[in-house]
């Protein structure tokens, strides 16, 4: 899946980009703060662990 699918999901679940470090784009929804890589491809297993990490239902 690419990196942009799951920033959508993110974003679309009340995340919002809060900053950019050096190698991720750190996602927040007030409460929790999520890391995401910058590579273009995750596998499902990466993806899935970023939902649960956001405390989503797996997508992937």
């Amino acid at each position: 899946m690419s990196r942009r699918d799951v920033v959508k999901y993110l974003e679309a679940n009340g995340f919002r980009l809060l900053r950019e470090g050096a190698n991720h784009s750190i996602y927040t929804d007030g409460g929790k703060a999520v890391p995401v890589k910058r590579h273009r491809q995750f596998d499902r297993i990466t993806a899935n662990e970023l939902c649960k990490q956001a405390g989503l239902a797996p997508k992937y």
